[in-house]
């Protein structure tokens, strides 16, 4: 994650199992802030990717799920990605600077996992339903 994701300072695997499952520590950072979590990763071949933080230093909770579909029947490779987060800071510290940046931060997050990682997009993006509501 480090090598792509914005603001991923350093990241660490362990505990994989196959190829099902496993659980990382990220460090991230928001000048001035560099924060550690622990994320536990299930991956639901060939659709499903779930990484959730349980260890309630950094967040009261976090929840990243990915879900891929078939894409349009016209363009050969192509899929759907559905992505949903949820998180609570336990910080007010965290939580207003991720209400100040958090459609930019969204914004980049995309670019890191389609554009950086698995190339450009065949069709724009839509945005379906987005709640930024950051508690």
């Amino acid at each position: 994650y480090y090598k792509f994701v914005p603001f991923c300072k350093k990241s660490m695997v362990y505990n994989k199992k196959e190829d099902k499952s496993l659980t990382a520590d990220l460090v991230i950072g928001f000048p001035p802030l560099s924060e550690k979590y622990t994320s536990s990763v299930t991956m639901l071949k060939p659709n499903q990717v779930k990484a959730e933080c349980n260890d309630g230093r950094l967040f009261s909770y976090l929840l990243n799920n990915w879900k891929f579909s078939p894409g349009v029947k016209d363009i050969p490779q192509s899929c759907v990605i559905d992505f949903e987060v949820s998180f609570q800071f336990k910080s007010a510290i965290h939580s207003q600077l991720a209400n100040f940046f958090f459609d930019q931060l969204v914004i980049q997050m995309e670019r890191a996992f389609i554009d950086e990682r698995f190339g450009k997009p065949a069709l724009k993006s839509h945005v379906l339903e987005a709640h930024s509501r950051v508690v």
